[in-house]
């Protein structure tokens, strides 16, 4: 059949990875080091990924593909749970279980784990005397331990939303006279998305305020700003990996919201919260006034 269907610019893709963690379904894998359509049928079309991509590498298409089978994505989300939860592939399971019980009764050393060794013989630091460790600092760059080095690179690159910065704040005069402690706004609770329920009385007549886990550490005055007179949600795509869109549009649609303002932060994966949120007022058929706010790492507005 001919549908839409995403494409992604291999030349352009930088291989962060952001968007095989977006695509809920799992249509996207990363293959060498580069993102790549692994099954037509388990991508809907919709582009959970596409706002989470920093380098504009992912596009729609329309073509010729396989139908989008909600069955086999399903089938596929549930064994990858499976593995979440229980840490072993099912044709593993009961091979583990079997080792396990064989190894009850021996020790420690005959188990063949760190447990029975000591600390220097798992190549750790937390072996090594204090003189070892202070020459390892001393080394030149191209002596330092692969762990050393592996840790460094961590920290130079990768996904945008998790790089180390830090921030200098000066003190102000007026800030350091103050004495009062500042009042909280918050008017509901619980305020994560994924505990919040459906219907609450606060939802009545609300103007809803959804919002990034991070901006409210970000940005200084976000009390005063954003939640004082707002019932306020929060979320990480990145994190929850859930999609929000169903559960905003049923409070949406089933509560007499006056407005919605999403706050989110300027790194990609924040751009799925956004999405979510704006296919929820679209799906539920209201016509209410929205705004978005995004904030800079630094705790500046970028863009109101």
């Amino acid at each position: 059949m001919v549908r839409q269907v995403i494409k992604i610019d291999e030349e352009k893709c930088n291989g962060c990875g952001l968007c095989a963690e977006a695509c809920h379904e799992s249509a996207i894998g990363m293959v060498n080091g580069k993102a790549k359509l692994l099954r037509d049928d388990y991508c809907d079309g919709m582009g959970d990924c596409l706002p989470n991509c920093p380098a504009g590498a992912i596009s729609f298409e329309t073509r010729e593909a396989a139908a989008y089978d909600r069955e086999a994505v399903e089938e596929n989300m549930r064994r990858k749970r499976e593995v979440r939860e229980t840490g072993v592939k099912g044709s593993n399971r009961g091979k583990m279980s079997e080792e396990k019980e064989s190894d009850r009764g021996k020790m420690p050393e005959e188990k063949g784990l760190d447990q029975g060794k000591m600390p220097e013989e798992k190549g750790l630091d937390r072996g090594k005397m204090p003189e070892e460790k202070e020459q390892d600092e001393g080394k030149a760059p191209e002596e330092k331990s692969d762990q050393m080095k592996v840790s460094e690179e961590n920290h130079q690159g990768g996904c945008p939303g998790s790089r180390v910065r830090q921030m200098k704040r000066e003190e102000h005069a007026a800030e350091l006279r103050c004495t009062g402690a500042v009042e909280s706004r918050l008017e509901n609770w619980p305020v994560q998305i994924k505990l919040a329920p459906v219907q609450a009385p606060y939802f009545d007549g609300a103007n809803l305020l959804i919002a990034a886990d991070c901006t409210a550490y970000a940005y200084g005055n976000f009390h005063q700003e954003f939640i004082r007179k707002r019932v306020t949600l929060i979320g990480c795509p990145k994190l929850d990996q859930v999609d929000y869109e169903e559960k905003l549009e049923a409070i949406i649609r089933q509560n007499n919201i006056k407005s919605v303002t999403i706050v989110r932060m300027e790194v990609p994966c924040c751009g799925g919260l956004e999405l979510a949120a704006k296919r929820a007022l679209q799906n539920s058929g209201k016509f209410l006034p929205w705004q978005v706010v995004i904030v800079t790492v630094d705790g500046k507005i970028l863009d109101r």
